[in-house]
């Protein structure tokens, strides 16, 4: 693929994030090497034959920028932000570098999100995330309804004048990773230890290294009994084995999740995510 202007970068992102939306899609992730790809109900998807160059993966990350945002990215090397198609859909923006090459991981954000309320729980159930020991898990398969239901936790504190920050899994996992190669550690833990509510959504769909799952239990430990975190995960205790790939500091790391927490097994529930049909 030649190098792009932004405008006709600006065009293919759009082509890009509509295909995904219309195909009910949940991530597009744009990586040097590998073709634009969308996470379908769980798999991976290409939506290209062709792979991204380096030159590819900056031209379209900058395309979706505003100028704040890439001041923001060439200093700190990440950025996060929103963007919307309209007629489409928004989006929540991952924009990283690593091993010095730019990517993204743009997830579609619900329209609607729905509130405790219309997911029919008990009223008791708003204290659980104000309260400074709360841990909520959420357990199910793909589709279920984990994240909206974990969002609609976050956003009632957030409106209850609480700080809040969602993050994915494989974002904070990688941002964990990155801050050992330059001795961060310290400052990316304080960062998010600061926030009064912490959603991480979807533990279990990448594999991480051992110095990554000791600073994601530093992490987990601190805020233990001090501040809310909601976790969704689409497997279960049994298997987080599977890609923790370290039975001790698995152990370790459910024993500390589970204790005087919340778990809500989601096996069964119907999808939320409507079913669009792609043009024909």
């Amino acid at each position: 693929m030649p190098t792009l202007s932004e405008e006709q970068a600006k065009i293919y992102m759009t082509k890009l994030l509509t295909a995904v939306t219309r195909a009910g899609g949940s991530d597009l992730f744009i990586s040097k090497d590998f073709p634009p790809s969308m996470k379908l109900q769980g798999n991976m998807q290409p939506l290209a034959t062709q792979k991204l160059s380096a030159e590819i993966t900056w031209e379209l990350t900058h395309s979706i920028m505003n100028e704040r945002q890439r001041e923001e990215f060439a200093k700190e090397f990440e950025c996060n932000f929103a963007i919307e198609i309209p007629g489409v859909a928004r989006y929540r923006v991952n924009a990283f570098v690593q091993q010095n090459n730019v990517g993204m991981v743009i997830r579609t954000i619900p329209t609607e999100i729905p509130t405790i309320e219309q997911f029919g729980l008990p009223e008791t159930f708003k204290d659980v995330v104000m309260t400074k020991r709360g841990m909520v898990l959420m357990v199910g398969a793909t589709g279920c309804g984990k994240t909206g239901l974990a969002t609609s936790f976050l956003i009632h504190a957030i409106d209850q004048g609480h700080s809040g920050r969602y993050v994915l899994f494989a974002d904070l996992i990688a941002e964990l990773y990155r801050s050992v190669a330059d001795h961060s550690e310290d400052k990316v833990l304080k960062k998010y230890l600061a926030f009064d509510c912490l959603q991480i959504d979807e533990i279990g769909y990448v594999e991480v290294e051992p110095v990554q799952v000791g600073l994601f239990f530093t992490l987990m430990h601190q805020r233990h009994k001090k501040k809310p975190t909601l976790i969704t995960s689409n497997l279960g205790f049994a298997e987080w084995g599977s890609f923790l790939k370290n039975d001790h500091l698995t152990a370790a790391l459910i024993d500390r999740l589970t204790e005087n927490s919340h778990v809500i097994n989601m096996k069964g529930c119907v999808s939320l995510r409507p079913k669009i049909s792609p043009e024909p």
